[in-house]
């Protein structure tokens, strides 16, 4: 194949990639920036886009005035959890909706999609009701049951299209061999779907890790709260305490950094694989 783009071409589509990838990496370049600065240089005048003195006393003082560690702590538990049951729940409706016919199915899969576009904080009056009938209110049981809720549907139908692009034949021949469908399943299928099942983890846990609008509304209790209700506290009517802040979400967002940076062969093989017509 001949490349027919020209130099001029090429210069402006790297030009338009280059202000993209500085727009995007500019707010969290701020944010490390911030955390390392003293606390009564951050807003000196000039303006320095760099620190005149490094200082960790915005870190330290994050676990000396506050919870973070049970903060952290209860974060990787609530998102944990939740990620790991949505993600074998929507592996299994998934599988259903890939392999089976049946009548509601159609009515099923729109019902999934309209789900995504339905603001979470729409049902938050609802949920609160709910949760406080069932006594499930500043419970960390009861933020994992709404989070597993929540990511079903889009787990489910990331997993439905990578069902779609495996043969039926595998599993035939495993059911042929003597293995239950149940068996061929998680015996022949799931290792075949390792990157995708391992992408609908991790945005499952990211969302959980991120999610602040359920948490801020069902957690009260500092020790019930998780990192995003935790970082929102930082916030009040009349300041916003800009140097523990920063430095918060600094150590909030390398968790999630690292587990792409690990996963992201796994993640890039699950999205191409299940985006197929189905």
């Amino acid at each position: 194949m001949i490349d027919t783009e020209t130099r001029s071409a090429r210069i402006v589509r790297f030009g338009f990639l280059g202000l993209w990838l500085l727009i995007t990496l500019f707010p969290l370049y701020w944010i490390t920036v911030t955390s390392f600065k003293a606390p009564g240089s951050i807003f000196s005048r000039p303006l320095t886009y760099w620190p005149t003195e490094f200082s960790l006393e915005n870190y330290i003082g994050l676990f000396a005035k506050s919870q973070f560690g049970v903060y952290v702590l209860n974060s990787i538990i609530v998102s944990t959890v939740a990620a790991t049951v949505a993600t074998l729940i929507a592996l299994l409706s998934g599988y259903v909706l890939s392999r089976f016919e049946f009548r509601s199915k159609g009515a099923l899969m729109t019902a999934f999609f309209v789900t995504q576009m339905i603001p979470s904080f729409i049902a938050l009056g609802p949920l609160y009701l709910l949760m406080t009938q069932l006594d499930l209110v500043d419970n960390r049981f009861g933020l994992i049951l709404i989070y597993i809720a929540v990511c079903i549907p889009f787990s489910t139908i990331m997993l439905r299209g990578f069902f779609a692009n495996v043969p039926d034949a595998l599993e035939e021949a495993a059911m042929i061999d003597g293995c239950s469908r149940i068996g061929a399943l998680f015996r022949i299928l799931v290792p075949v779907m390792k990157p995708g099942i391992v992408a609908a983890f991790i945005f499952n846990f990211v969302n959980c890790w991120n999610e602040l609008f359920l948490s801020v509304t069902l957690m009260n209790r500092d020790s019930n709260k998780t990192i995003p209700t935790a970082i929102n506290g930082f916030i009040s009517s009349f300041n916003i305490d800009w140097g523990p802040m920063s430095a918060a979400a600094v150590l909030t967002v390398i968790p999630t950094m690292v587990l792409f940076a690990f996963a992201s062969r796994w993640i890039v093989q699950g999205l191409t694989a299940g985006a197929v017509k189905g």
